[in-house]
């Protein structure tokens, strides 16, 4: 599907949701940093294992789909995809649209999940940054370069999961954000289309 061009509103909203984010965010502690090393060592044990399974492609891709929804934190990245039309929706259309993008973003990135495939992803460190905790992990191939991987983790919404993905500099929040409001422009800013077509994919 075609993205529209990033609109003013868009740009805007990013640029304010991301401060008030940073700005309210929790200093991290220690062991909140050690925990989210081992939410992420954990995480990158399990795509490593799915990577050495030897199973097709197709069977990898939906499990790195599951993998991701398992250690995401799929309502924050939500409501931050939809930036102020997250507050103008119904408790109801907010609901469906977490688990229409959930499911969405889940398949995307297991789709990314595949460039893995033939490597191996090893946790390099952890650290407390402004919004939370980064834990960075590089992409380890004999052939190619190796990439970087940044894992940005929380416990905001009740319990340690990563609401950020930052692959070789490229952002996922501000990357969904802009193709999520695009699509909202491209559909007049009806929030139900948006949920049925996110659905269908």
């Amino acid at each position: 599907m075609p993205v529209a061009p990033t609109t003013r509103r868009a740009v805007l909203a990013q640029g304010a949701a991301l401060a008030a984010g940073l700005a309210l965010a929790p200093p991290a502690r220690a062991q909140d940093v050690a925990a989210a090393r081992a939410l992420v060592d954990q995480l990158v044990a399990n795509v490593n294992a799915v990577i050495a399974s030897g199973q097709s492609e197709d069977r990898m891709i939906a499990q790195f789909a599951q993998i991701f929804l398992a250690y995401a934190d799929a309502p924050t990245i939500a409501r931050y995809s939809l930036g102020a039309d997250a507050r103008r929706a119904t408790p109801d259309q907010l609901a469906r649209y977490t688990a229409a993008f959930a499911n969405y973003l889940a398949e995307k990135y297991g789709r990314r999940f595949r460039e893995f495939i033939g490597g191996q992803v090893v946790v390099q460190d952890a650290r407390a940054v402004p919004n939370g905790i980064e834990v960075t992990t590089t992409a380890i191939f004999q052939n190619q370069a190796p990439f970087r991987v940044d894992f940005q983790v929380s416990a905001a919404s009740g319990r340690l999961r990563f609401f950020n993905l930052i692959v070789e500099g490229v952002n996922m929040l501000l990357s969904e954000r802009t193709e999520i409001q695009a699509m909202l422009d491209q559909r007049g800013g009806d929030l139900d289309r948006l949920i049925a077509d996110l659905s269908a994919m």
